[in-house]
């Protein structure tokens, strides 16, 4: 659907609008890696934030007011973000602003996701734009958001969510929806039990992305309601979008690809083995998500650190990476490594090798180590000789295993502690 309007219709539509990220969540699934950072926060491929792709999507749709609601463990994210994303413009009126939850209207911190809007209703109406676009800081994707913004006002809509389609076996972790021959939402369930089939194609499921786009006074009108509501959990999907459907002009809005029309790269990343299989996808030779595309760059803060180094090239003792990316910062010095992702700043000593593993910054891998299908977070310091990926029975004894059998250990596991609380 084309839409009928002049050609810079698109760059008024997000120059007027207001991107706000919710990125307060604790990501509870990925387990030890959520224990002192914020899921938005957490590194991914090689040399970002997951925060960094909404982020990037935002400004490469032109989208430059910008404001991140945080709430748990904010601090490196915090951090991260005035690094990285502080050099916006202020005189044109251009922003990465943080929103932490401050109880600004009432004694209570953000409650849900409709209620973390609420609770800043006041810095919104101050930047008065005329859309609102709400979008989660944890997921993984690269959109182009002016066309869903365009099509919400060719829709002559009052609210627009962005969908995707889900095996059904997977869909009752989202929020299911239903939909005319338009694309009008006349059904929606929130984490259903049984999810509702796509009309014609029974083993998918129409998912909500959560990412919503709002005319703005009609979004002040429902989250007033909705605070008002004792029986509400103030959260949009629960409770705001099933109330409105039958009343107002609902629309889901497909997520495909712009040259194709099939569904495009999108991934939640929520478990350790998710985060594992997404970061390793990467190294393909032609992955799904295009690091390397320069029409749509994904921005970040990284310090600066010399190239990736490979040395010594002898018979029993060779410093290569094969089927990998190696980050800037790396040494790989007599060691081996394959289908593995290396973030910033990792050693990995003489007669190791490390196997289709994900390793975090700042990480030292020590002499004859073996380490495979792991997740080795960020500061680990592996003695030399560790054995990770073989044994599923020790591991568990001493790290995290997934269900799939993927090993993720932190310093705490190793009795290195890098936060001190007492």
């Amino acid at each position: 659907m084309k839409h009928k309007n002049p050609p810079r219709f698109i760059s008024y539509l997000t120059r007027n609008t207001l991107a706000l990220i919710l990125a307060g969540g604790r990501g509870l699934r990925l387990k030890h890696l959520t224990r002192w950072r914020a899921k938005p926060a957490v590194p991914f491929a090689g040399k970002f934030r997951i925060i960094d792709f909404t982020l990037s999507n935002c400004v490469n749709s032109g989208i430059r007011r910008i404001g991140v609601l945080t709430q748990y463990k904010s601090h490196s994210l915090n951090l991260h973000i005035q690094r990285g994303w502080g050099h916006f413009r202020g005189e044109l009126r251009e922003f990465v602003e943080l929103l932490p939850a401050q109880q600004r209207i009432d004694e209570s911190w953000y409650s849900g996701t409709a209620d973390s809007v609420y609770q800043n209703l006041d810095i919104i109406r101050t930047h008065s734009p005329d859309h609102v676009l709400i979008l989660a800081g944890d997921h993984v994707y690269k959109m182009d958001y002016g066309t869903m913004l365009a099509r919400h006002v060719d829709n002559n809509a009052d609210m627009t969510v962005g969908c995707i389609e889900v095996p059904i076996d997977q869909a009752s972790a989202f929020g299911v929806m239903g939909v005319d021959v338009n694309m009008r939402i006349n059904q929606f369930d929130e984490k259903p039990a049984v999810p509702k089939p796509m009309p014609g194609n029974t083993g998918f499921a129409l998912c909500s992305m959560g990412i919503y786009i709002f005319n703005t006074d009609f979004l002040y009108e429902q989250l007033i309601r909705d605070a008002d509501d004792s029986r509400s959990s103030h959260d949009f999907g629960k409770d705001i979008i099933p109330r409105i459907i039958d009343k107002y002009r609902i629309y889901a809005y497909p997520f495909t690809d712009s040259d194709s029309r099939v569904q495009a790269y999108w991934r939640d990343v929520g478990t350790v083995d998710t985060f594992w299989q997404a970061n390793l996808e990467l190294i393909d030779v032609t992955p799904e998500l295009n690091l390397y595309d320069d029409e749509w760059p994904i921005w970040t803060y990284q310090q600066q650190l010399p190239p990736a180094k490979f040395i010594f090239d002898e018979e029993t003792r060779r410093g290569v990476a094969i089927d990998s990316m190696i980050s800037g910062g790396c040494i790989i010095s007599g060691a081996t490594v394959k289908r593995s992702m290396l973030f910033s700043h990792v050693n990995v000593d003489n007669y190791s090798t490390v196997t289709s593993s994900v390793v975090l910054p700042d990480v030292m891998i020590g002499k004859h180590c073996r380490i495979k299908r792991a997740v080795i977070d960020k500061g680990c310091d592996i003695d030399d000789y560790t054995v990770i990926g073989e044994d599923r029975e020790a591991d568990a004894k001493k790290y995290y295993v997934t269900p799939n059998g993927v090993v993720l250990v932190t310093p705490e596991m190793l009795g290195q502690s890098l936060h001190h609380v007492r």
